[in-house]
């Protein structure tokens, strides 16, 4: 079974830096397709995007939660929310002559919403929206953004 990004993804770009078949994909644009996501038809399932998440945000598609329980402070990001969040990938940007640093990568997300201690929520329907990325959403071409953009009222 493949592994599968839930919506505790905050886009730290350190998952498919280090997939080896290359199957983990940013979703764009980040109003529809705020995570990223594995393909399942391509995953091999050797699990090495799970412990390069700083969020914890990976699961064997089996071992989703359906009531997952927050510790507290945890960030869920998903389309129907509208909280603010800005941070930094632990992975580092192209490196800027100016400075003369390989920069961290920034992110920016207006679809998320902190969680307290306690909450329970259900990460099960990330699997779907999982599989419809590749099958229904643009898939690899998020990859360019000029062919993500498949809806005329997305641009």
């Amino acid at each position: 079974m493949p592994h599968v990004i839930t919506s505790l993804c905050l886009r730290d770009h350190g998952c498919m830096m280090v997939c080896p078949v290359e199957c983990i994909v940013p979703g764009y644009p980040l109003e529809k397709w705020p995570t990223y996501y594995i393909d399942p038809e391509v995953c091999v399932d050797c699990g090495a995007c799970v412990p390069e998440c700083p969020h914890s945000a990976i699961f064997p598609q089996e071992e989703v939660p359906s009531a997952y329980t927050a510790r507290g402070g945890e960030i869920l990001n998903r389309i129907d929310l509208t909280g603010h969040y800005e941070g930094l990938s632990h992975q580092f940007g192209p490196y800027d002559p100016g400075t003369k640093k390989y920069p961290y990568i920034p992110v920016v997300l207006e679809t998320v919403k902190q969680l307290n201690a306690g909450e329970t929520i259900d990460l099960t329907p990330d699997i779907g929206r999982n599989a419809d990325f590749f099958k229904n959403g643009p898939g690899y071409d998020a990859r360019d953004p000029n062919k993500a953009i498949k809806d005329p009222h997305d641009q």
